[in-house]
């Protein structure tokens, strides 16, 4: 009797400590979360305020009793916001496009056929990542102005259609699918591009959805390298319109509308993320296994 006490009573603090555990760190998440998601909520807040109700605090209140969208109708109408958007659609969807044909064929080919000097040019391509991408901004730059392509698509999209870190990433996950598989197909007659379309795109899909998903984002906030190569307000993407938005729209005083057009051109990543969140998690996870 005296033992199953003891037993009840090593239960009973296990669970108890268990318990302390499990409320700690829900209290730890859940501040956590409050702590990042702030500025979000601070932001739309912001954004359906009215000019004079924002100007008229002194101290800034954490809601407001006098929604209004009008912040948002000014984001569209003061300046070419939904010109910023067809450009970055379509700088986003081309160059993701271009890239991944890139790319799945740099993999597969180091990863698959046997040519003179594959590991050396693989090295070679892995050193590129040591390089600091201002230098390849200025020869980019210097590149694409002698062609004669600023204030252009092409000269937007060209310098992103490749990534030496996405081609490293794929090619691990082609090295893991069965070298028999490959032999076995050759054997069958199959052709190189109808293995790699049939058999290793299909199996390293999570993957290839990551790199696409994660290009997507990469290209919707690029800012440094459109910023250089245009000038022309034709061909800004959203990231630099927040700028000419702060410069030449709303004024530098109108935080209210300028947090509309933060918030407009915001929801399409953070839709995308909550949408394919856990193929992310699924390709990045795939990428880390070996076997």
């Amino acid at each position: 009797m005296e033992t199953q006490r003891d037993y009840d009573r090593i239960g009973r603090q296990a669970e108890t400590a268990r318990r302390v555990r499990t409320t700690v760190t829900y209290v730890l998440l859940t501040l956590w979360a409050v702590i990042v998601l702030f500025p979000f909520y601070w932001m739309v807040l912001t954004s359906i305020k009215s000019y004079s109700t924002y100007n008229a605090e002194y101290v800034p209140k954490l809601w407001t009793s006098a929604p209004t969208l009008q912040n948002y109708f000014d984001a569209f109408t003061t300046v070419p916001l939904a010109g910023y958007f067809f450009n970055t659609i379509l700088f986003t969807v081309v160059t993701t496009v271009l890239m991944l044909a890139v790319i799945v064929l740099a993999a597969f080919a180091f990863s698959r056929l046997q040519f003179r000097g594959r590991d050396l040019l693989f090295t070679a391509f892995l050193s590129l990542m040591m390089i600091p991408n201002e230098l390849v901004i200025i020869t980019n730059f210097v590149t694409i102005t002698n062609w004669g392509m600023r204030n252009t698509y092409w000269g937007l999209i060209l310098p992103s259609v490749t990534s030496v870190f996405y081609i490293y990433l794929l090619k691990e996950n082609f090295g893991q699918i069965p070298e028999e598989l490959y032999k076995a197909a050759k054997v069958d007659g199959t052709s190189d591009l109808k293995y790699l379309f049939k058999v290793m795109i299909p199996i390293c899909q999570p993957t290839i959805v990551t790199i696409t998903i994660l290009k997507v984002i990469e290209c919707w906030n690029s800012y440094v390298w459109p910023r250089l190569i245009t000038d022309d307000q034709a061909y800004f993407l959203v990231s630099n319109g927040i700028q000419e938005i702060r410069e030449n729209g709303f004024g530098r005083e109108n935080i209210p509308a300028m947090m509309a057009a933060v918030v407009v051109i915001s929801v399409p990543l953070i839709v995308l993320f909550l949408i394919f969140h856990k193929k992310i998690m699924a390709g990045v996870s795939r990428g880390g296994t070996k076997g």
